[in-house]
């Protein structure tokens, strides 16, 4: 019993760590965006001056089957306010479906109105999106490469305010731009997604560019230059996140990735939690994989500390979710030990101690949704119920994401699955008759629907020991795994 004790208590307490210093990494950037915004260092949209020499852009959207809203997509870049003879629009077209005949006949439309847009079909989808634009790459006319994916709805204004910027430094490969939320107010669902994504973005990324750290090309809404894409060495299709392996290859190599936040880019969130698991499972592997394929490049690269301590994090995040998992699944057997053994006192202490982690966190969320034109009393009242809720549905998902963070670190290769886009923008819309929505439920939501019962189990512990320190983390837990069991068996069948 002894030595299945310390065991628990060794991995509890070192998946606490590792939460714990990643935690403290996300302060550090609040610092760093705090700083900035209090110096007004916050980047602008560009001012396009009279004699600007506008540069050719070529605006590649890499499609995939997207019948609900590859029409809206394209209509938008259209209309794009730059030069029709400086603008060259590639519709990357991997579809299978009706969707090609769709973009057939916009594509036909746009050409009649005098715009150089081409539709692009390539024999087969070697390399998934990767593939489609190094593909459109080797053929575009574009000294910069702006690209959407195809539920981004761009405002006519995108390029002017965000092209620019390169003019300002030779070394810059990159200019990302901030995500908005075209369907924010739709359901719960929605709203926690724009929470946590408004955070990434007014945070994260703010904190990341403002402290001098790697940042990434966040896959959609950004502008590259097009030598800084061939001297990284061209998009690779052997993640899943081709977007973050590039964004750090180029990073090694001495370019720079600009973040201006004023520009937004507005795009559809998943509605269906089938839909966001697709989309985690994607961002989670595929940045395990980039993890295991260029962390040593940064450990070994002639970097300051706080920048090479930074990218370890960033590179490191998805594995958070495999730290929650073991700090969750043992927080029971820990409450059996904290009340039927005195062996390991100093040991439990510490790892309460760890437990700050949580509560940094949400430190960081609380930067990125405060309103400094509301008081504090009127943002906290606003921030409490939607920090406790994604929170919840964030440990719900836990599972799901950590054993998409466990293939990608073992190299267990999967294919690009694309997540569903249902053009779902207000209340009245639904994703009913979706042919992309999976009818399957995947046997894991069963286990995160026993694991609710595990974590119920807990609450009732607490108050048969009268020890209440893990009840809140128990809460959480059992809440948010039956939200996501709900939400994914409820969505299924009403598919």
């Amino acid at each position: 019993m002894y030595w299945l004790e310390l065991l628990v208590l060794f991995f509890y307490t070192g998946a606490l760590l590792f939460i714990f210093i990643y935690s403290i990494s996300q302060l550090s950037l609040v610092y760093h965006y705090r700083k900035a915004v209090k110096k007004g260092n916050i980047r602008q949209p560009a001012q396009v001056s009279e004699d600007y020499q506008y540069p050719i852009v070529t605006v590649q959207l890499p499609i995939y089957n997207e019948l609900y809203v590859v029409e809206r997509l394209i209509d938008a870049v259209a209309n794009f306010e730059w030069p029709k003879d400086k603008l060259e629009i590639q519709v990357l077209d991997d579809s299978n479906d009706e969707t090609v005949e769709l973009i057939a006949a916009r594509v036909a439309y746009w050409q009649e109105k005098g715009l150089d847009i081409q539709h692009i079909q390539r024999e087969d989808r070697k390399g998934f999106k990767a593939g489609a634009l190094q593909y459109g790459m080797s053929i575009a006319k574009g000294e910069f490469l702006a690209i959407f994916d195809a539920d981004f709805v761009p405002q006519p204004d995108f390029l002017k305010g965000s092209v620019p910027h390169f003019e300002s430094d030779d070394n810059i490969g990159v200019v990302q731009t901030r995500w908005g939320h075209i369907n924010e107010k739709y359901s719960m669902l929605t709203r926690l997604q724009a929470f946590g994504l408004n955070t990434h973005f007014r945070v994260e990324q703010n904190g990341r560019f403002q402290g001098g750290h790697f940042l990434n090309f966040n896959g959609t809404a950004g502008i590259w230059r097009k030598s800084c894409i061939e001297d990284a060495g061209g998009w690779k299709a052997d993640t899943l996140t081709e977007d973050l392996d590039l964004s750090y290859r180029a990073q090694l190599n001495g370019w720079k990735i600009f973040y201006t936040p004023e520009i937004v880019a507005p795009a559809e969130l998943p509605a269906a939690m089938g839909a966001i698991k697709s989309q985690q499972y994607r961002w989670t592997k595929g940045a395990a994989e980039t993890t295991r394929k260029l962390l040593p490049k940064v450990l070994k690269a002639p970097l300051p500390f706080g920048t090479k301590f930074h990218a370890t994090f960033h590179l490191l995040n998805s594995a958070v979710f495999i730290c929650i998992v073991v700090t969750a699944l043992l927080s029971v057997p820990v409450l059996f030990i904290r009340n039927n053994s005195n062996s390991w006192e100093i040991l439990i202490n510490v790892s309460m101690i760890f437990l700050l982690g949580y509560v940094f966190l949400v430190i960081f969320y609380w930067n990125g949704f405060k309103d400094d034109k509301l008081s504090f009393w009127q943002n906290l009242k606003v921030f409490a119920p939607q920090m406790f809720m994604l929170l919840s549905v964030f440990l719900g998902l836990s599972v799901h994401n950590a054993v998409a963070v466990f293939e990608g670190l073992i190299g267990k290769k999967s294919p690009f699955v694309r997540t569903p886009k249902f053009n779902i923008t207000d209340k009245k819309d639904s994703w009913k008759g979706n042919k992309y929505f999976s009818k399957r439920i995947n046997p894991l939501t069963l286990l995160e629907g026993f694991l609710s019962l595990y974590f119920l189990a807990g609450l009732g512990l607490a108050f048969y020991f009268n020890d209440f320190a893990l009840l809140p983390f128990h809460i959480l837990l059992s809440l948010g795994f039956l939200l996501v069991f709900y939400y994914s068996v409820q969505h299924t069948r009403h598919a």
